[in-house]
């Protein structure tokens, strides 16, 4: 990448403290329960399995402190307008051998067609899996994960509010996703606010609007900001104000950005606009990322010379502590939770990559680590491939459904060829259970017609699809499908000659 430079990092918080006092107070009881245990310890085994189930508890609330775990964001946003992409993404998304990126969240492309298409074919092979989009007409949302992951992403929701033209038109507004992953509730916010040096004010009520306006079918979080983490970012158009073209332009060539965040809107409003100082913000240590000459790192040469501006940016937000009024009256996420189970994000990068030019805007990269303890730890469904697999027979599989959720017999089960890039790209599916939804712990059985099996041997999963959440909540074991005989017979399989294949 050009002119990239890394910000120190940035860490926020949603507790102060690593422990609440009342766990802690619990971890007490638990180890004087053990104390006196060992003190009245004797020969017979009801004893002996006092202390067992004791000391487990003890650890396990310990434990609890200590099983904090980082997944790596890496966010894209930009605006593209009508553009067709580029014929290489991967440094956009900072692929290597050694990626440890966990979610891919890309924002602002202007249609889903060949850009998603691009980016699934990228990162497919990368092991991830597109999970979720949300489209309104201009703007874009889509959510990859790794394949580990998506049986703990849940509960996904989408949607959308217009604000172009009094709301008929849907050029621009903001499009969100929310989920909980591991438990933890999360939403991402793109938005596309009103453009032009003096709609500021008018960026600001959007932005607004689009916060109220946004309901989600949840009892937990039925609106943006009752979510633990929002990210909000995307074409947010604000712009520079009072300083002139020379010294804009001179202090971005110089390298002296500093000089520019005193006048920048969103910087500005920031200080005397509440919730605003709710989201926080890397500092803008690159060049601003509108408006450029297509395919070039040259500032608008045209008549109208627009002035530069961090249009495109990327911010977040952890829910404040819930105060003990807000708890009596009912807040949607208790105290008790938000300090044994806190969330902290740190911004690992922030900066644009000016090596793209199918737009006058440049791309804005976030990387952030989200340290968190799960609160999730089990798959609702377990999933088994049966026996040998070959299109040569029929294939058996089971399925047993481990917890409780809104299961439904339109849910199904799915084979899947290693490097596969969403829930609808399968080889073969067959329903669940008919009739009835199975039982906790039940093991069904379920036969996968072999005249829709691969021929050809290869490595597969198994994937359960619920209708209701509408993603793959399980997967089995990675298991090989073996060469058919009709393989053989139909010229499918290359001739060996010489240990070469012809």
């Amino acid at each position: 990448m050009s002119d990239v430079f890394e910000p120190p990092r940035v860490r926020s918080d949603s507790m102060s403290t690593t422990a609440s006092s009342s766990s802690r107070v619990v971890l007490r009881q638990r180890l004087a329960q053990l104390l006196v245990c060992l003190e009245d310890l004797s020969s017979d085994d009801e004893a002996n399995e006092e202390v067992s189930r004791t000391l487990d508890e003890a650890f396990n609330l310990c434990g609890r402190y200590n099983s904090k775990e980082f997944f790596r964001l890496h966010m894209v946003t930009w605006n593209v307008g009508t553009a067709e992409p580029p014929a290489d993404v991967r440094s956009l998304l900072q692929l290597d051998p050694q990626s440890s990126t966990d979610l891919y969240y890309i924002s602002d492309l202007i249609a889903e067609d060949s850009w998603s298409h691009l980016l699934m074919d990228t990162l497919a092979p990368k092991g991830y899996i597109k999970v979720t989009s949300v489209r309104m007409q201009g703007l874009l949302l889509l959510l990859f994960a790794k394949q580990v992951h998506l049986p703990f992403i849940r509960d996904i929701q989408t949607t959308y509010t217009r604000t172009g033209l009094y709301g008929y038109w849907g050029n621009k507004g903001g499009v969100s996703v929310r989920f909980s992953f591991y438990g933890h509730m999360l939403c991402f916010l793109n938005c596309h606010l009103a453009a032009h040096m003096n709609y500021a004010l008018q960026r600001m009520d959007e932005f607004e609007y689009i916060l109220d306006s946004q309901e989600f079918d949840m009892f937990n979080t039925p609106q943006v900001l009752d979510h633990k983490v929002v990210f909000w970012f995307g074409d947010l158009n604000f712009r520079i104000t009072d300083h002139g073209m020379h010294f804009l332009r001179s202090s971005i060539n110089n390298g002296r950005f500093n000089l520019l965040w005193d006048r920048d809107q969103l910087c500005v409003l920031k200080k005397k606009e509440p919730i605003l100082q709710e989201f926080e913000e890397g500092p803008l240590c690159f060049k601003p990322t509108y408006k450029f000459d297509r395919f070039s790192e040259t500032y608008d040469s045209s008549g109208k010379k627009r002035k530069p501006a961090w249009t495109d940016r990327i911010l977040w937000r952890i829910k404040p502590k819930a105060t003990e009024a807000e708890d009596e009256t009912g807040s949607t996420t208790s105290s008790a939770d938000d300090e044994e189970y806190p969330v902290k994000v740190m911004l690992d990068m922030y900066t644009c990559d000016a090596s793209y030019g199918v737009s006058d805007h440049k791309p804005v990269i976030g990387i952030f680590n989200l340290e968190m303890k799960r609160k999730v730890e089990m798959p609702l469904v377990a999933l088994t491939s049966e026996g040998i697999w070959c299109a040569d027979e029929e294939a058996v599989l089971t399925y047993t459904l481990l917890e409780t959720f809104e299961a439904s017999t339109f849910d199904w089960i799915g084979l899947y060829k290693i490097g596969f890039k969403s829930a609808s790209d399968y080889s073969a599916f067959s329903w669940v259970k008919d009739d009835e939804v199975a039982a906790i712990d039940e093991v069904v059985t379920v036969q996968m017609n072999k005249n829709e099996l691969p021929l050809l041997a290869g490595d597969y999963v198994l994937g359960y699809y619920s209708t209701n959440m509408q993603t793959l909540i399980a997967f089995s074991e990675t298991f090989r499908i073996l060469e058919s005989k009709q393989a053989s017979t139909e010229g499918l399989v290359p001739e060996n000659i010489n240990g070469l294949e012809k």
